[in-house]
């Protein structure tokens, strides 16, 4: 598909977008200057920071555990910031750096895929969305991830019309290291892999390079699951994060009211055998089993509550509470609203961006959207879920947009998008 020039890494006008997308960021920022982390994954995440700079490697942060709450990937990046009393100050640094690239990268991907145009569009929708900047300068995984996310697809698309070594390493590399950032990236890596393969192959192109792919993103992992297995009890392979997780999507706080279809910490609380003390690997197994036996129990609401999974994720359904999850994690609420409202006019014109495109791109973005669905089937609906998919929303809604503002530059009726890869 050729449309007009793809973008120069040193473009004027994407650097000049790359700048708004930074402002933006900045002033984020600075209005969280004096602001002390709330209770959430944050205090995981700059504890273990802390501790890794200090030379302790994953350990529970308030008792002599190992830990692997969550994967290491963002407090190995912070680590280098965690010193002094408000090291939170400078640990946010890393996720408003990966925010500002990710402007970036969607502009020169999407403009691969669709053209200058196209490319441009995708980058000032990723400077100024709220559902993006509203994770850069948290102390969380999101950002990383969802950079990490971006690269993965830029470099599938790559690799998947190249015989080039480049593209394989960047795509092997950006799925180990999203997988370390989060865990349901796993989900994504087999997906994302298997097209590369269709792809090639209907390409005449070799899709044995894959396997090389996949083998550097293994080997990635290696490092961390091997750790894992040789100090817990029971197996762990990424983190002891499922059973937390899968208790409280599957309780009756989760099941019904103003929570259905998502996440409570009170039913993790309830657990009446929950002890500090008690190790990882130990207590994570055991709430596996607790949420299964609740959900087998509640065998008759688990249709109603996965449709309430998917709403949440897709803004549809319980948004108070969502907002109000969000707010718990430093989020603003003006800022969560404004992406709820955003969110719903991205859907519709993503739509129409899909329409636009050939199969082959349409299916790749596509990727991300269906592990974003499993994942909120498997465990909860949320915001915090949806944002493996926000790189693909950002380009659909950018194709969709980009022959109306040629339109308007130009004064003539937008040129339709070819369509000849199919």
């Amino acid at each position: 598909m050729s449309t007009d020039s793809t973008l120069a890494p040193r473009d004027r006008t994407l650097l000049g977008i790359v700048v708004l997308g930074a402002a933006v960021r900045l002033v984020y920022y600075a209005s969280k200057w004096n602001q002390q982390l709330l209770l959430n994954d944050s205090i995981y995440y700059s504890g273990q920071a802390r501790q890794l700079a200090t030379g302790v490697w994953f350990r529970e942060l308030f008792v002599d555990q190992p830990g692997a709450e969550h994967g290491p990937l963002t407090s190995i990046l912070m680590a280098p910031f965690s010193w002094g009393a408000d090291m939170h100050r400078w640990q946010r640094l890393v996720t408003l750096s990966t925010g500002i690239v990710l402007v970036w990268v969607m502009g020169r991907f999407v403009a691969e895929l669709a053209g200058r145009r196209a490319g441009l569009v995708a980058a000032l929708l990723a400077a100024v969305y709220p559902n993006l900047w509203i994770n850069d300068g948290l102390v969380m995984s999101e950002s990383i991830s969802v950079l990490l996310v971006a690269l993965t697809l830029w470099a599938a698309w790559r690799s998947a019309r190249s015989s080039r070594a480049r593209p394989m390493i960047l795509l092997g590399v950006a799925l180990g290291l999203g997988i370390l950032a989060r865990s349901e990236l796993a989900l994504f890596a087999p997906l994302l892999l298997g097209w590369v393969v269709i792809v090639r192959r209907r390409s005449s192109l070799d899709w044995r390079p894959v396997l090389v792919a996949a083998g550097l993103g293994v080997s990635i992992l290696v490092p961390w699951v091997t750790f894992n297995l040789v100090r817990f009890e029971r197996p762990v392979f990424l983190t002891t994060n499922d059973g937390t997780t899968l208790l409280g999507a599957n309780c009756d706080e989760a099941y019904h009211g103003a929570v259905k279809g998502g996440w409570s910490v009170s039913c993790v609380f309830a657990d009446p055998e929950y002890s500090m003390d008690e190790e990882p690997s130990v207590r994570s197994a055991r709430q596996r089993s607790l949420a299964v036996h609740y959900a087998k129990a509640h065998a008759a609401d688990v249709p109603f509550v996965l449709v309430a999974r998917v709403g949440r994720t897709a803004d549809l359904f319980g948004l108070p509470n969502l907002v109000r999850q969000d707010v718990g994690e430093e989020r603003p609420r003006w800022a969560s609203w404004a992406g709820i409202v955003m969110f719903w006019a991205m859907a519709v014109l993503s739509v129409v961006g899909a329409r636009r495109f050939d199969r082959r791109r349409r299916s790749l973005l596509l990727v991300p959207i269906l592990v974003v669905i499993v994942t909120s089937l498997l465990f909860y609906g949320g915001h915090r879920i949806r944002s493996t998919a926000e790189p693909s929303l950002v380009a659909f809604t950018a194709v969709a947009l980009a022959p109306w503002v040629e339109h308007r530059r130009l004064g003539r009726r937008p040129t339709p998008m070819p369509t000849a890869e199919r």
